[in-house]
């Protein structure tokens, strides 16, 4: 069943992203207390018990191979890049992580002229200048004055991990328009658990005490999973991609609310900059007038 207002797959995507903030502070709280690693292994492992009976209960076949191959990039593209941001949440704040990761939108522009032959604007190059300038500014006072191992480390896992949801957005797409929600969320966890369960023997911890955040975080990944699985096959990624920037407020507020993080001016300037690039490069130029 098709959505039968034009602001329904909007609405629903700015939902998923609020609920993946919160469960982005649920990690950190996990992440700080047994690792990024173990808390990606114990949430993948919940997140794919409770999903298993979801996807059978659908009553939908075995994926095609085609299927199956996205399912199985997607996965194991899911498992590093949000390893690498929940490590990131461990070194910096929760907002300014967030505010970095922006900059993902902007290099899915490369990287859908890359995969599906697009042609890239010279307004979209601009907006990568003006954007890559947010960037700097977020980063600029980690680089100088608050310098530290940690915070570098930081600020390079976060752009690592941006480059992998820039890779991660174009596939949402494909994936959405060849697959069902709970067959997305159920792979996705499946091979995330298994892309990360290889090096179990050296890295995972017992959770203990985060046990419980991190069963948050699995409910709240998978309500989020299957709203944004639903939003993306009802409209187009250049649609709901701005929608992700409503999540700045919200790890603003839960890492002022849980952790007490402030947030800078440098960060807001920056995040502005950034906002500003990727609308630029989403806005779509009017077709010329045809003469009759």
């Amino acid at each position: 069943m098709r959505a039968s207002h034009p602001l329904a797959p909007v609405l629903v995507a700015v939902v998923a992203i609020a609920l993946l903030s919160v469960m982005d502070g649920t990690m950190k709280a996990a992440s700080l207390a047994v690792g990024a690693y173990s808390a990606m292994v114990w949430r993948a492992a919940m997140s794919s018990a409770v999903t298993l009976p979801l996807w059978l209960g659908a009553r939908t076949p075995w994926p095609r191979p085609a299927v199956m191959r996205v399912h199985l990039l997607r996965g194991v593209i899911v498992a590093v890049m949000a390893f690498l941001f929940f490590h990131s949440l461990t070194l910096l704040p929760l907002a300014q992580a967030i505010a970095i990761s922006f900059f993902a939108p902007l290099i899915s522009l490369y990287l859908a002229a890359v995969m599906l032959k697009e042609m890239i604007a010279p307004k979209a190059i601009a907006a990568s200048l003006i954007g890559l300038v947010g960037v700097a500014v977020i980063c600029w006072p980690e680089l100088t004055v608050e310098r530290t191992p940690e915070r570098i480390e930081g600020i390079a896992a976060v752009l690592a991990s941006a480059v992998l949801y820039a890779l991660n957005l174009v596939l949402a797409r494909r994936q959405a328009l060849i697959a069902k929600p709970r067959e997305i969320v159920f792979f996705q966890n499946a091979i995330t658990f298994l892309t990360l369960a290889g090096f179990a023997p050296w890295f995972l911890r017992v959770p203990d005490g985060a046990l419980t955040w991190i069963a948050v975080s699995s409910l709240l990944s998978i309500v989020a999973a299957l709203l944004l699985a639903w939003a993306y096959a009802r409209a187009e990624a250049q649609v709901l991609v701005p929608m992700e920037y409503s999540a700045f407020g919200w790890a603003a507020g839960v890492g002022w609310l849980a952790f007490r993080e402030p947030v800078s001016l440098t960060t807001l300037a920056g995040v502005a900059l950034i906002v500003a690039a990727c609308l630029v490069a989403a806005r779509r130029t009017p077709p010329e007038p045809t003469v009759a």
